[in-house]
């Protein structure tokens, strides 16, 4: 306390000019209005652009928040659109009800994210009392990412499409022809589409999406592009390289889907397992 109070009594001489200062500052702006004037002015303007940066700092640390919300406002978009357009499907062939395939959206949030292995995993920050549940499928504004495979209350892991034995099934937009999606465990951005027949004419360019034969994605989800045709080696399908359409460097925020007639699919396909055995 001695020391400060030393300091401020050397500093006497500076203090009391500051003081008057001040005080001569104040009788002029009060006394003369143009003075006045332009102090508030710029004073206003000083201000502004003080609170202005604040509030950009806030901003910029609450995008996480606002990402999120986004995210979940997103998905629920996404499960009145996919409703909507089977409703409107429906108009053009009436079909039993119990045979239209209803999707669910939720959304969630990467915090675990590997691509430099052969078989990758993604971990994400919800788990199943947000209803997330194994089988379902994972994709971003980009593309299809995987399928989760583990599940705990606050958790969860995705099977990412860099995964060597995870296939997709897929199909080619140009031609409707279908196939399925499988990393080969090189490049994070390429992939492989397989079981194209040789005698099918496919192009440089020509866009993947999910084919809508499982019972995990919707039809026409983005895979990739296709950037090279070749004919296979000792096999009857072509050699097929596709440009990954989902960025697995910067993943950040993905979509669940879900799939409400999963189990009477699953059900249907083992009492045809059983039958041909």
């Amino acid at each position: 306390m001695q020391s400060i109070l030393l300091f401020l009594y050397r500093i006497r001489v500076f203090l009391i000019f500051v003081f008057l200062e001040t005080i001569a500052v104040y009788l002029i702006v009060s006394n003369n209005s143009q003075q006045g004037s332009v102090f508030f002015n710029s004073s206003n303007r000083l201000s502004g652009n003080i609170l202005n940066t604040q509030n950009n700092i806030i901003e910029y640390f609450s995008l996480s928040s606002v990402n999120k919300s986004l995210v979940e406002k997103n998905a629920e978009l996404l499960s009145e659109l996919e409703n909507y357009r089977q409703r409107n499907e429906s108009n053009f062939i009436e079909i039993d009800s119990s045979f239209v395939t209803g999707f669910q959206f939720k959304g969630a949030k990467v915090i675990n994210n590997s691509i430099n292995l052969s078989q990758n995993f993604i971990t994400l920050n919800k788990g199943s009392k947000d209803g997330i549940k194994e089988g379902m499928g994972v994709f971003n504004e980009e593309g299809v990412v995987g399928r989760i495979k583990g599940v705990t209350a606050n958790y969860s892991s995705v099977i990412s499409l860099l995964h060597i034995e995870l296939l997709v099934s897929s199909k080619i937009v140009s031609n409707e022809v279908f196939g399925s999606t499988k990393w080969d465990g090189r490049d994070p951005k390429f992939a492989k589409l397989l079981y194209v027949p040789r005698h099918v004419v496919v192009k440089e360019g020509d866009q993947v999406v999910t084919s809508g034969y499982n019972a995990i994605f919707p039809e026409g989800i983005p895979i990739g592009t296709i950037v090279e045709v070749k004919p296979g080696l000792e096999t009857n399908y072509l050699d097929i390289t596709i440009e990954l359409a989902t960025d697995f460097t910067r993943l950040s925020y993905v979509y669940l889907v879900e799939n409400e007639q999963t189990e009477e699919i699953n059900l249907l396909n083992q009492s045809k397992e059983s039958v041909d055995e």
